[in-house]
């Protein structure tokens, strides 16, 4: 799928540029942020970075993440201030997933949506979504091919980190021989993978490990050991003294284990929200299930929550609409 022209139109005439991206943002989220922050500064544009919350600690070793804002009357003021502004949401499949501000967000116009989620859910003013892509990293680099815009060395190394992230060090299917070019053009502009990857995978803090032992303890195998199953609980957290983001990753314990089809990780918020993440492996269309529970996300990796359900009731649900699809 081709980058809209009306988009690369929109983003060459702006003089100013909003960057979004979704609530609790992963490494493709953060990657992709800041990397289009660093292209679109050096074709000479203002850049604005609106977050919810800060950087979550485990990609404190982003380049540039200082950028980032969490002041939402700066973020006007910006806008205010500005001509030709122009507002791009990157990895965010539902405009809801732009946090509680969502409404007075999506006011800045034009709005642009890149995004490579299966079930994304239409919003915005210009719109390139294309789920065939590995990640939203790969499509900025892809903008910035288009418009012949330098790649910096900070932004190779924030679109590496996207990249990297959501094709699980390239192993995911979505991983293209177009991924891999991308990949080692980063390379080429300085990125080290082995740095990358120690900064991502060899950063864990100790409270992250206890609460992994905790949130393992929990594992629980279904229908001949097809499905698995974790969770975490509040009381785990305050136990180990770990942060919310501390999880980014369990469930790929469930999901590795040899015969499992699908892992689910279920998780209990302070907002008495309970979250699911799945992942699955092969032809198991995760996705599918996700909408059925108002969520979303890819074929193999996707996830939903509720807000009027206890952990338990949400377990159980989930086996019972997992087992099916096995």
């Amino acid at each position: 799928m081709k980058i809209p022209e009306e988009m690369s139109k929109a983003i060459e005439e702006a003089q100013s540029v909003v960057l979004f991206t979704h609530v609790h943002p992963d490494g493709d989220a953060l990657g992709s942020l800041l990397g289009f922050a660093a292209i679109l500064e050096g074709m000479q544009k203002k850049v604005f970075c609106y977050l919810e919350e800060p950087v979550p600690h485990l990609y404190n070793f982003l380049p540039g993440r200082d950028r980032v804002n969490t002041t939402l009357d700066e973020l006007f003021s910006f806008v205010e201030e500005s001509e030709k502004v122009i507002a791009i949401s990157l990895d965010c499949g539902d405009s809801r997933r732009l946090g509680k501000h969502e409404t007075r967000l999506l006011e800045v116009k034009p709005f642009l949506v890149i995004d490579h989620h299966q079930s994304h859910k239409d919003f915005g003013d210009y719109r390139w979504v294309d789920p065939r892509k590995s990640s939203t990293g790969e499509m900025v680099f892809e903008i910035a091919q288009n418009l012949q815009a330098p790649i910096s060395y900070e932004a190779a190394y924030n679109l590496y980190v996207a990249i990297s992230t959501d094709t699980g060090s390239f192993c995911y299917e979505a991983t293209s021989p177009r991924t891999l070019r991308i990949a080692a053009e980063l390379v080429e502009l300085g990125v080290q993978p082995d740095e990358v990857s120690g900064k991502i995978y060899n950063n864990y803090t100790s409270e992250r490990i206890r609460l992994m032992e905790m949130v393992l303890g929990t594992l629980r195998l279904y229908k001949k050991g097809k499905v698995a199953m974790i969770h975490v609980t509040q009381d785990m957290f305050a136990k180990s003294k770990a942060r919310p983001e501390d999880i980014e990753g369990f469930v790929d314990f469930p999901r590795s284990i040899r015969g499992v089809k699908v892992a689910a990780f279920v998780k209990e918020n302070k907002d008495s929200v309970i979250s699911v993440s799945l992942r699955a492996k092969g032809s198991c269309d995760v996705a599918e299930l996700a909408r059925v529970f108002n969520g979303g996300g890819h074929r193999n990796a996707a996830g939903f929550r509720f807000a009027d359900k206890t952990l338990e009731q949400v377990q159980q649900l989930v086996v019972d609409q997992l087992i099916p699809l096995v």
